[in-house]
């Protein structure tokens, strides 16, 4: 996994005994500006002019607008991006601390954590590296997350899984924290776009956890003339006969009457309906560190669609 513990996604950086130092003291908040220490804390009040405010211990923080976050001064950013931080962990850099008022003033900067941040991550990231993120956001289209100080990716809906769902919500939660495989950097646009399904095993290494005349968990995906597709893993679906009583998004019980690994098909038999959609499990994750070159979900023996990422 290639990271680094100063380039943390926020929620992460508070846990760090750098941060509990750095705010314990008005000497802990001058040594972090001397040495520039990314800091976090949770900000507390967001004003009428878009200014956050926060309780620093020994002083109170000021956060003005424009140092709220990346592109907010160029107008590339949504207000939201400001009024969404109250009540949660942010990032910043300690600008400047003024003793002459009580409690003393700290000036703060979330833009300068995420443009180091960002310097960082497209100087070191490569396609194919493993990377931890937390989920801050969920579109029809895909998932928005924190690869570190706030600094947002994109995982497109076709890269959550192989299984295929309807929204991003079905796979993850905001807040939820993941691993995800570079597929990207673009260094003109300052953008790292991500893919998740790579991490979620192979078709050979889901249906290895299943076994013929097992009875199990699954949940109804698509609703076709010629039957249903039931997942049975994010990374693994099987195909059960057509039932008038099912909808998308059922919990059901099947029964598990053959696996094909040369025709990649898993044949079920719905048992019995649970209940409606239940809230995504955390991912079961093959592989969370390391670099990837290349992923064949594919069995070798298979000679029917082929499904692979080249990094």
């Amino acid at each position: 996994m290639k990271t680094s513990e100063r380039y943390l996604p926020e929620g992460s950086i508070e846990a760090l005994e750098t941060t509990r130092a750095a705010l314990q003291s008005l000497d802990g908040i001058k040594q972090a500006i001397e040495e520039g220490t990314i800091l976090e804390a949770t900000a507390l009040r967001c004003t009428a002019d878009h200014d956050l405010t926060f309780d620093l211990g020994p002083a109170q923080g000021f956060m003005p607008r424009e140092a709220c976050a990346l592109g907010i001064a160029e107008g590339e950013t949504r207000e939201i991006a400001i009024l969404s931080r109250v009540g949660k962990p942010t990032c910043f850099c300690v600008v400047s601390l003024d003793e002459s008022v009580s409690p003393p003033l700290a000036r703060l900067s979330r833009t300068a954590a995420q443009r180091r941040a960002q310097d960082f991550l497209l100087e070191t990231l490569e396609p194919g590296d493993i990377i931890p993120a937390r989920v801050t956001h969920l579109e029809p289209f895909g998932a928005f997350v924190d690869i570190g100080c706030g600094v947002a990716s994109l995982i497109g809906i076709e890269n959550l899984s192989v299984s295929r769902i309807f929204h991003p919500r079905d796979r993850l939660a905001v807040g939820q924290e993941i691993f995800a495989a570079v597929r990207a950097v673009d260094q003109e646009s300052r953008r790292v776009t991500l893919t998740h399904r790579e991490l979620l095993g192979t078709w050979e290494q889901n249906a290895a956890l299943f076994s013929p005349g097992e009875t199990v968990r699954g949940i109804v995906r698509s609703i076709e003339p010629y039957g249903v597709f039931i997942e049975l893993a994010p990374n693994l679906s099987g195909l059960a006969e057509p039932r008038g009583d099912l909808a998308v998004g059922d919990t059901v019980s099947v029964f598990i009457k053959s696996i094909l690994p040369a025709r990649m098909k898993i044949k079920l038999t719905v048992i019995d309906v649970l209940g409606a959609r239940e809230p995504p499990q955390p991912p079961k994750y093959f592989i969370t560190e390391g670099r990837l070159a290349e992923w064949v979900y594919t069995p070798d023996c298979c000679d029917r669609k082929y499904i692979a990422t080249e990094f």
